[in-house]
C-alpha cells in the first residue's frame, strides 16, 4: 500500500485539541505532552490542549483557529466519538468547513479511565490514539449526505399502557398510527392489575379510557391478535409485514356472551393466571378492546374435529366465522416504537419457597387477580387450599430479583411498593388480618412512596428485615417460616395461613426477541432493551427511527412507563415533522475501471443495495437510500473496486501504520464495530474498568468492514495480536452482516496455519453495548497470551507477509 494524499485541492492542515475533561483524561494523562508530541506529526499546523474542548470556549478556539491558521482538517482527542461527535462536526460547519473532515480520537474511554493507575503508558497510548486519528484524517474528503424522506406513519408495537400512550399520543399529534399487539385486546399488564400505587387508584378505570381511546381514534389502526412477522429498511422508510391471526369471530359482534354460554370446552383463563376458567370462545375480559369474542382454535371441539356448533348457533348476529384465514398485511411506516412490555418471574421454576408444591403459596400476581372485585373470586382473599379468609399473611420480596440463583441480579423497582399497596388492600377489607412483610430492603424511592410505607406501618404491617431460609408446609395446610430477624439477630419460626411471594420483572423473551432480531436492538446484560444513551437519549436506539417505552428497556411502574411512552412519542413526531432526514455519507462508490463484475460484493449485501444479476458484464448497481454504511461490500471486492466513503481503505491502512511505527509487538490492534463492541469498550471505560494498555482500537461501522487484507497487513507490520470484534451473531445492526465477518475470520485461521504462522495472535470477539465487563477481560486474556509470543514468531510473520504484502514494510509518513 502507498500513501496517498486526500482527494482535496489542498494539502492536509490539521488543528489537533487534546481535551483534559478536567481530570478525567487529565488525571491519567499528560494532556500537554501530547499535544507537544502531535505538533510534529505530518499535516499537523497546531495543537492545543485545554480543559474541555466541548465548552463553548473550547469550540470558538476551533473555529477561530479554522479561521486564522487555514486549517482544513481537526483532530479532537476527548471522549468517544459516540457522545461528541456530532458536537464537533457541528463546529466544522459552522466555521466553513465539511464536517466530515473531522476525526476523534477517544482518550477518555479507552484510554485515561481504563489505566488510571499507570500515567505513563496511558500517556504514550493517548499519543498512539492521536496519531492514528492524524494519520486517518489525512485521507478525510468532503462528503455530501443526501436527503431521504420520511413517510410519516407509526408503528406502535404493543398494546400495554407504553404503548397505549404512546399511540394516543402521536394520534393525537395527526400522524397515522399501527398499534400491533398479539393477544386478542389491548391493555398489557397494567388490566390485570387491581390499584396502583401510590394512589390507589382502580387500575382498570384510569386503563380502560385510555383504551377505549385508543379503539376509536381516527388516526390509530388497531391490529390485535396480531404479529410481527418481519421489519426491513431504514429510518423513515420501514416495511413491515403483520401477521394479523384469524379470531374466527367477525366485527359484527356485540360481545353479548351468549356463545360463550353454550360452549362445552373449559380451559384455564390465562388473564386470571389460571385461577378461574374460561371457554373455547371467550372475550379476554370485561373491558377488553376491542370488545370482540375470540375462538381458540386449538381447544375448540369445531366441525373439523367433533362437529360442535354450538356457538354458531348461539349467535344471533351470526358473527361466527370458522372459515377465517391468517392474514398478512403489509405497512410502510417512518418509526417504530418498541412498547412490547415485560414478564413476570415464574416461581415455579425452582418451586420457590415451595410455590406449585404448597397450595397455600401464591405469587403477588395471582393475589391482585383474587383481590380485584372482577377476579375469580370476586374481590375475596381466599387461600386456595381450603376457600377460607386467612387471618395472618407474610410476603416475601425479591422472589426472582436480586438474586445470583435466578440470574436477575437487578432489582425490580415496583415489588416493595406493590407489596406496601397489596398490604393496604387486605388491611382495608379485613383490619384484623395480621401481615407480615420480609425483605432486603425496601425501597420507597418515588413521589408519594414513603408516605405510603409509612401508613402500612401505622396500619400494623410488620416489616422484617431478613429473608426466610425455607417454607414448610404442616398438617393443617398452614405454612411454618424459618427466618431471621437480621436488625434483632434473632432466628424465627412463624406459622401462616398464606404467603405471597413478590415476584419480579422480567423481560418478555418470547414476544420481544422475535422483535429485537428484526431491529437488531441490542440488550443490557440483564435482557432488556439498550438505550442509545442512558442520559442523554434514553427512549432512542441506536437504530434510526426506533425508539423504546416502557418496560421493554427496564422494570419500571406505570408512571414512568407513560412519562417514557410519550418521550417516545415526542421523539417518533420530531423525526416524522422534519419530513425528510439527512443519511450520513457511508455508502460505497463502485470504480467501474477496476470493476470485475463478479457480484461478489451484491451477494453479501445483507440489504439488497447492490443490484447484480449472474451473467451480468457490468458494474453492479447502488441503491443509495437502501444501503445502511456497513462496508461488507468494500471488505468483499478482490479488485479493491470499492471506495467506503468515509472510511476508505486508505485510511484504515494509515491508522494500522501510526499504530505500528513503535514498538508493534507490544501491542495488540482492536478492530471495533460502532453499534456493539465500540460501545462495549466504551462501557468499560465509563465503569472504569482496568485493563492493560495495550490495546489499540480501530472503529468501523460494522465488524463486516475488517478484510482480510487489513489483517494480514497489520501482522506484516508486525502487530503482536489482533481482535476482530462486532455484535453478537444475530443482533448486527446491518442485518447479519458479521456473518461475513465470522467467515472472513475463520478463512484468515485457516490461511495463517497453512503458512505456519500462530493463528492464535489473531482473536474474534462478538460483545454487545452493555458487556464491558467482556470486553475489558477478553483484553486481560490477549495481553497475556501477548506476553509469551516469542519475537522470532512476530519476525517469522513479518518476513513470510512481507511478500505477499511488500508495501508493508517500515516506512514514515511524510507531511
Amino acid at each position: 500500500m502507498s500513501e496517498k494524499k486526500p482527494n482535496s485541492q489542498e494539502e492536509p492542515r490539521i488543528g489537533v485539541y487534546v481535551c483534559h475533561c478536567g481530570l478525567n483524561i487529565a488525571g491519567s494523562v499528560d494532556c500537554k505532552a501530547v499535544a507537544e508530541f502531535a505538533k510534529n506529526l505530518p499535516g499537523v499546523v497546531i495543537s492545543k490542549d485545554y480543559r474541555y474542548m466541548c465548552s463553548d470556549p473550547g469550540q470558538e478556539m476551533i473555529k477561530q483557529d479554522i479561521r486564522e491558521h487555514r486549517l482544513n482538517r481537526i483532530v479532537v482527542a476527548s471522549c468517544s466519538p459516540r457522545l461528541h461527535e456530532p458536537t464537533f462536526r457541528a463546529v466544522l460547519k459552522d466555521a466553513g468547513l465539511n464536517p466530515y473532515l473531522f476525526e476523534m480520537a477517544n482518550i477518555r474511554e479507552h484510554c485515561s479511565w481504563v489505566h488510571l493507575y499507570d500515567k505513563k503508558n496511558a500517556t504514550e497510548k493517548a499519543k498512539d490514539l492521536v496519531k492514528a486519528s492524524v494519520y486517518r484524517a489525512r485521507h478525510l474528503e468532503p462528503q455530501e449526505e443526501f436527503k431521504v424522506p420520511i413517510k410519516q406513519k407509526a408503528l406502535v408495537i404493543g398494546g400495554g399502557v407504553a404503548g397505549i400512550q404512546a399511540a394516543l399520543d402521536l394520534a393525537d399529534t395527526g400522524y397515522q398510527v399501527y398499534l400491533v399487539e398479539r393477544e386478542p385486546s389491548i391493555g398489557g399488564r397494567m388490566a390485570q392489575i387491581d390499584k396502583t400505587f401510590p394512589t390507589m387508584d382502580c387500575s382498570i378505570c384510569i386503563l380502560a379510557p385510555k383504551m377505549a381511546e385508543a379503539g376509536r381514534h381516527p388516526n390509530i389502526t388497531l391490529l390485535t391478535y396480531s404479529e410481527v412477522k418481519e421489519i426491513t429498511g431504514y429510518v423513515g422508510n420501514f416495511t413491515v409485514k403483520v401477521l394479523k391471526k384469524p379470531r374466527y369471530v367477525t366485527e359484527d359482534c356485540t360481545a353479548c356472551g351468549d356463545c360463550a354460554k353454550v360452549c362445552p370446552v373449559v380451559l384455564p383463563n390465562e388473564f386470571d393466571v389460571g385461577l378461574a376458567a374460561r371457554k373455547a370462545i371467550y372475550i379476554p375480559f370485561p373491558q377488553a378492546v376491542p370488545s370482540i369474542y375470540v375462538i381458540d382454535k386449538e381447544h375448540c371441539l369445531s366441525r373439523e374435529t367433533i362437529g360442535c356448533e354450538e356457538c354458531i348457533k348461539a349467535c344471533e348476529r351470526k358473527a361466527i366465522n370458522m372459515d377465517m384465514m391468517p392474514e398478512e398485511v403489509t405497512l410502510e411506516v417512518g418509526t417504530i416504537i418498541v412498547a412490547t412490555g415485560l414478564d413476570v418471574y415464574d416461581p415455579m421454576k425452582d418451586h420457590v419457597y415451595g410455590y406449585g408444591i404448597f397450595p397455600n403459596v401464591i405469587s403477588s400476581l395471582e393475589f391482585e387477580r383474587l383481590i380485584n372485585a372482577a377476579g375469580p373470586t370476586e374481590g375475596h382473599l381466599v387461600r386456595p387450599s381450603d376457600g377460607k379468609i386467612p387471618k395472618n399473611v407474610v410476603f416475601i420480596q425479591c422472589i426472582g430479583s436480586r438474586s445470583v440463583k435466578s440470574g436477575n441480579l437487578y432489582c425490580s423497582n415496583v415489588c416493595c411498593m406493590n407489596t406496601v399497596k397489596d398490604a393496604l388492600l387486605i388491611k382495608e377489607h379485613w383490619p384484623d388480618v395480621d401481615i407480615f412483610v420480609f425483605y432486603q430492603d425496601i425501597r420507597a424511592f418515588g413521589k408519594g412512596f414513603e408516605q405510603l410505607y409509612r401508613r402500612s406501618k401505622e396500619e400494623g404491617v410488620t416489616y422484617i428485615r431478613g429473608m426466610p431460609s425455607r417454607v414448610e408446609e404442616l398438617p393443617n395446610g398452614n405454612l411454618l417460616i424459618h427466618a431471621e430477624d437480621t436488625l434483632l439477630g434473632e432466628k424465627i419460626d412463624m406459622e401462616t395461613e398464606l404467603v405471597i411471594l413478590s415476584v419480579g420483572l422480567t423481560p418478555w423473551q418470547d414476544g420481544a426477541d422475535p422483535v429485537t432480531k428484526m431491529l437488531a436492538l441490542a440488550k443490557t446484560e440483564d435482557g432488556f432493551l439498550l438505550e442509545a444513551h442512558p442520559k442523554l437519549q434514553p427512549v432512542d436506539t441506536a437504530i434510526g427511527g426506533v425508539f423504546l417505552a416502557g418496560s421493554a428497556e427496564g422494570p419500571k411502574d406505570i408512571k414512568d412507563s407513560v412519562t417514557q411512552a410519550s418521550a417516545a412519542a415526542a421523539r417518533a413526531g420530531i423525526l416524522m415533522a422534519k419530513g425528510e432526514v439527512s443519511v450520513e455519507a457511508l455508502t460505497p462508490v463502485i470504480i467501474e475501471e477496476l470493476c470485475k463484475s463478479c457480484g461478489l460484493c451484491a451477494r453479501v449485501c445483507t440489504y439488497n443495495a447492490l443490484i447484480w444479476e449472474k451473467g451480468q458484464k457490468t458494474p453492479p448497481q447502488l441503491i443509495p437510500a437502501s444501503c445502511a454504511g456497513c462496508g461488507s461490500c468494500g471488505a468483499e471486492c478482490p479488485s479493491d473496486a470499492i471506495h467506503m466513503r468515509h472510511f476508505p481503505d486508505e485510511s484504515i491502512y494509515a491508522q494500522i501504520d501510526a499504530i505500528t511505527e513503535e514498538n508493534p509487538e507490544k501491542k495488540i490492534l482492536v478492530f471495533a464495530c460502532n453499534w456493539c463492541s465500540y460501545a462495549g469498550a466504551d462501557l468499560a471505560g465509563v465503569s472504569r474498568m482496568q485493563y492493560p494498555p495495550v490495546g489499540r482500537v480501530i472503529r468501523t461501522m460494522c465488524s463486516a468492514r475488517v478484510a482480510e487484507k487489513f489483517v494480514l497487513y497489520a501482522f506484516a507490520r508486525g502487530i503482536g495480536m489482533v481482535l476482530v470484534s462486532g455484535c453478537h451473531l444475530g443482533d448486527c445492526h446491518y442485518n447479519w452482516a458479521n456473518k461475513n465477518t465470522e467467515r472472513r475470520v475463520k478463512r484468515l485461521w485457516t490461511r495463517l496455519e497453512r503458512m505456519g504462522l500462530d493463528k492464535n495472535r489473531l482473536h474474534l470477539g462478538w460483545y454487545s453495548a452493555a458487556e464491558g465487563a467482556q470486553f475489558s477481560e477478553k483484553i486481560r486474556e490477549m495481553a497475556k497470551y501477548l506476553e509469551t509470543i516469542p519475537q522470532e514468531e512476530i519476525e517469522k510473520t513479518k518476513e513470510v507477509l512481507q511478500k505477499l504484502i511488500p508495501q508493508a514494510k517500515e516506512r514514515k509518513v511524510t507531511a
